[in-house]
């Protein structure tokens, strides 16, 4: 008797998990507001894409949170508190249209004394990434620097710096520092002897500077691991090593690719040595070339984009920034951005990704918004914006869409709410306290700022922030692209007009904004998703796909091809739902808001009919 009961409960036991198994929820609990049976998997690396567990193709969309980590009135953290933490994480999520972010974190307050770990930093700085974890945003953390450290410019410096702690500055006889004449805080990078010999140390470990870091990382990350909850971790993307790596000076007859090859490259995989002893075996390392291999001015330029380093996927991501030097230069460039303006540079990054088998991430990427340039800001952005989306500009796209490339993830610089209300004392200088912008350096980039009521607002165009992006892909992506309608002043930019040659789709579309995504389905049954920005009230929505067209989408269930749905995190934000049965079908999907009044089946069967033959004659 007591073996037939043994074997039964075997048996029971065995069938409970096969039906876990096979039914559409997974094992794990979703643990977020919104969340449906398949959100909150963990985010790999695979056949170089970000994919979900369900298998889709993930497209990060974010920012960095935040500058503040560089300043010290805040003790190296981006926020003052969690409750600051939660109203930023909510606010990026509802009106940045974000669903990831490059967390920034400071090693002088990690190591304030060499060989000390404060946890007190780390607890803070954790209790603050969770704020963004719990609202569904995905994270990578990042240690930044730049200019190597603040304690090496004296309190009357015109510039300043952030990353390494005192001691790693007392450590060496570094000279005064000086960058002589200096227009823009980054040529201290190439011109400021100080911050050159304490950059090459770093590399060369010596005083050990290098192993030091090294070891507070693994502390950190194994804190980050061990204080926050699974489901948690799973939101956590990777690491960032190290923010806009450069040598400071070269060996003799060592030049930047060689540099990158011997140096940069050994310092991640150790990285990666201590992100696999911390528990991050499944993450990967976020890995940033040498900063100026992508510059866009010649003099600045040298070769790079880890040309040596091989296959990099699974375990690490092609990571770069990129910022308009030309523009930002406000000699080199005298016009505004124009259509297409990017799709050179940004391809370029979707070319070395490709070539090392990983994806890319445009970490940083922005303009100044304030200041003798900011006139070019709405241009620039929407460009880098639209090469994210498409290698193709927006002028060709409807007739070489299959040109378009995978779309890239970005994250923009930044995202501060103290934005113009900072009180930073610079370089520990009590005469010198810096309030307006960013606080740092004269820069001023943030998109966001509080009002005099406390409340998070927006300070560049919602039409260029929150955009239609494909967040996950069911399949492959083929083409995509989005017309954000956003403005310059009181000119409306429109470079990618809906072709005459589609006179149904472009009286859908009227004077709206509209994405387009054509993928090949997976064999997942899991839906496509597309962000649905602010401006796309569901009830007033359009989508013409060949799984169905509709005017205001139904709320999703599995046995809806073409629905609405909040996104997870609970902040309002919305997605639109793309339900295939098949695999390695092409399918497309339109989406608008410009469709008033609501319009007629007769009209949505026509638009769907020209979309159908566009697509079977463009790309087949």
């Amino acid at each position: 008797m007591p073996n037939k009961r043994a074997r039964l409960l075997v048996v029971l036991v065995l069938l409970f998990g096969f039906l876990t198994v096979a039914g559409n929820r997974p094992a794990t609990a979703a643990t977020l507001p919104d969340s449906l049976w398949f959100d909150e998997t963990p985010l790999t690396v695979q056949n170089g894409r970000f994919t979900d567990g369900q298998g889709r193709e993930v497209v990060l969309r974010g920012y960095n949170v935040s500058g503040e980590t560089k300043l010290a009135e805040n003790s190296g953290l981006p926020f003052a508190s969690v409750a600051d933490a939660k109203k930023s994480a909510t606010a990026l999520r509802a009106l940045g249209g974000g669903n990831s972010v490059r967390f920034l974190l400071s090693w002088a307050y990690a190591e304030p004394v060499r060989g000390q770990v404060d946890t007190a930093y780390l607890a803070a700085a954790t209790a603050q990434m969770r704020a963004f974890l719990d609202v569904g945003l995905r994270v990578y953390p990042d240690f930044h620097q730049d200019l190597y450290s603040r304690h090496l410019f004296d309190p009357d410096s015109w510039y300043t710096g952030d990353g390494a702690p005192k001691w790693a500055v007392d450590a060496g006889n570094y000279p005064d520092e000086n960058c002589g004449i200096c227009l823009f805080w980054g040529q201290n990078i190439t011109q400021n002897e100080a911050v050159k010999r304490a950059t090459y140390d770093f590399w060369h470990n010596t005083y050990g500077l290098q192993d030091a870091f090294l070891a507070t990382a693994q502390k950190t990350m194994a804190y980050i691991k061990q204080n926050v909850t699974a489901a948690e971790f799973t939101g956590v993307l990777g690491f960032d090593p190290y923010n806009e790596p450069h040598p400071g000076t070269y060996d003799s007859g060592q030049t930047s690719r060689t540099w990158e090859r011997d140096v940069l490259w050994p310092f991640y995989e150790k990285f990666r040595a201590r992100m696999d002893a911390a528990g991050w075996q499944d993450k990967p390392v976020f890995a940033e070339p040498n900063l100026f291999w992508n510059a866009n001015i010649d003099f600045q330029k040298q070769e790079g984009g880890l040309l040596d380093a091989g296959t990099l996927g699974p375990r690490y991501v092609f990571n770069t920034h990129f910022y308009d030097q030309k523009a930002i230069s406000g000699v080199f460039m005298w016009g505004k951005a124009q259509d297409g303006q990017y799709t050179g540079d940004f391809g370029t990054v979707r070319d070395r990704a490709a070539a090392t088998r990983t994806p890319a991430i445009i970490s940083e990427f922005g303009h100044p918004l304030a200041g003798s340039v900011s006139d070019k800001a709405p241009t620039v952005l929407k460009a880098m914006y639209q090469a994210l989306d498409s290698r193709v500009p927006g002028a060709s796209w409807w007739s070489n869409p299959a040109g378009s490339g995978p779309v890239l993830s970005g994250s923009q610089w930044q995202w501060d709410i103290y934005n113009g209300r900072h009180h930073e004392l610079m370089n520990d200088n009590p005469d010198k306290v810096l309030t307006t912008g960013d606080a740092w350096n004269d820069e001023d980039l943030s998109a966001v700022r509080l009002d005099d009521s406390g409340t998070a607002t927006l300070r560049q165009d919602a039409r260029l922030l929150d955009r239609v992006y494909p967040s996950a892909t069911s399949g492959t992506t083929v083409a995509f692209t989005y017309e954000d309608r956003s403005r310059d002043g009181s000119t409306t930019l429109t470079w990618n007009p809906v072709p005459s040659s589609l006179p149904n789709v472009a009286r859908l579309v009227g004077t709206g904004q509209y994405g387009l995504l054509v993928w090949r389905s997976g064999s997942g049954s899991a839906p496509t998703e597309l962000h649905l920005p602010a401006s796309f009230p569901t009830g007033t929505t359009t989508v013409v796909s060949d799984l169905g067209t509709t005017y205001g989408p139904p709320a999703y269930t599995s046995t809806t091809p073409v629905a609405a749905a909040p996104e997870p995190g609970g902040t309002g934000s919305r997605r639109l739902l793309l339900t295939d049965q098949d695999s390695g079908v092409l399918h497309y999907a339109l989406v608008t808001n410009g469709a008033t009044p609501a319009p007629s089946a007769a009209q949505l069967t026509a638009a769907r009919s020209e979309l159908a033959a566009w697509a079977a004659q463009k790309i087949g």
